[in-house]
């Protein structure tokens, strides 16, 4: 017959102290845990979530990103006019020749400067962007040197706020609106016209070109057209598919956060194996008792690991709860592929969780296995005997 839980958890009460110092060990840990893993879950999310099936992105063949693509005027005119190309309601190509250029800006929070993302398009990119939408403002006119900038980057950036201004280089450009690209990677950018930042930035190249063709067919035959062309010497590529590939910059952040989460585990697991090899040595004359009313060594194994395991999921939900306030925090990093800010959110999910729990009970487990078979391998005469 098995052992009663009651047992279990009467005796979690009366030693509350050493259980709490356990618990909170274990909380601290899941909840790092929980934390690390939700930031790159946030920043894989940002990249995951941008851009549109039907367009296509036109990079130089080569290159790992627009920020490092160079495309010239004779190819853009060149692309601009290809048969497949859909037309806007004005029969104007959907189209936009685009130029990305990093500017250092200086963070709200006074700490230091960083690279923000530029991005120079045409009219057609807005189109071509319908998770963007204007909140506050009006849009960028040509010329004028205004721009428009996310809401999240206002938020990091007092000088990306509506109606503030910023120097890049000699010029000095005017807020005039705040969009809003629901919380994908273009939340971390600015927009301008494409022509005015090539002036003033002095880009003789375009960076990319973003279009849509007009059906399935069309994208599969642009796609080979351009491709095969050597005078192009550019690759086509989906533009979800392109933001999917910037997502290695979330690899190193969980790679250090599971790091981080294992080394902290090896100590919570000492803490736990700590707290029962306490628990039993105080105990051992109750597992003489449990020997001679009848349960088995296998019994007693079982019921002290329920009672380290109890241990771990408690302190698993406490260290959940620490890390759900997080959830829709606003941050950022440092994208690897174009070195600039990178503007994101906490994504506390529900699949984290349930790591962190599985991470708890694996803790309760792991430190209270050893301390659960010396307690079911003692000999009954020296249970008894023990003072």
């Amino acid at each position: 017959m098995a052992i009663p839980l009651k047992y279990n958890l009467r005796n979690l009460l009366v030693r509350w102290r050493t259980s709490v110092a356990t618990l909170l060990g274990i909380a601290l840990v899941v909840a790092v845990f929980v934390m690390v893993e939700s930031l790159a879950a946030g920043l894989k999310h940002s990249f995951v979530t941008t851009g549109d099936e039907r367009n296509l992105l036109m990079l130089r063949k080569g290159s790992t990103a627009d920020s490092n693509s160079q495309i010239g005027r004779m190819q853009v005119d060149r692309i601009r006019y290809m048969a497949g190309i859909a037309r806007q309601a004005d029969g104007r190509p959907l189209l936009s020749a685009e130029s990305v250029i990093l500017v250092s800006l200086a963070r709200a929070s006074s700490q230091g400067e960083a690279n923000v993302l530029v991005r120079g398009l045409e009219p057609a990119g807005l189109e071509l962007r319908p998770q963007a939408r204007l909140v506050e403002g009006r849009m960028f006119r040509g010329g004028l040197r205004e721009v428009i900038c996310s809401r999240q980057l206002g938020e990091r950036f007092s000088c990306c706020q509506l109606g503030r201004s910023f120097r890049a280089g000699k010029n000095q450009f005017k807020v005039v609106g705040v969009f809003d690209a629901g919380r994908s990677a273009y939340d971390s950018e600015i927009w301008m016209d494409v022509n005015e930042a090539r002036s003033v930035f002095d880009r003789e190249f375009f960076s990319s070109i973003l279009f849509r063709p007009e059906n399935e067919e069309a994208a599969a035959r642009l796609k080979k057209t351009i491709e095969d062309d050597r005078q192009l010497t550019s690759r086509i590529i989906r533009e979800p598919d392109y933001f999917k590939e910037q997502t290695m910059t979330a690899g190193p952040i969980k790679w250090f956060g599971d790091f981080l989460s294992w080394i902290m585990s090896i100590g919570a697991v000492f803490a736990v194996m700590n707290t029962m090899y306490a628990t039993i040595g105080r105990r051992i004359r109750e597992v003489g008792t449990l020997r001679v009313l009848g349960f088995r060594r296998r019994e007693i194994l079982i019921s002290f690991l329920l009672e380290s395991l109890f241990l771990g999921l408690i302190g698993g939900v406490i260290g959940c709860l620490l890390a759900l306030p997080l959830n829709g925090v606003a941050t950022g990093t440092i994208n690897l592929q174009t070195f600039s800010e990178v503007a994101f959110q906490f994504r506390v999910t529900p699949d984290l969780l349930i790591k962190g729990m599985v991470f708890s009970m694996f803790m309760g487990v792991a430190g209270g296995f050893l301390p659960a078979r010396v307690a079911a391998s003692t000999p009954v005469l020296q249970a008894l005997k023990s003072v």
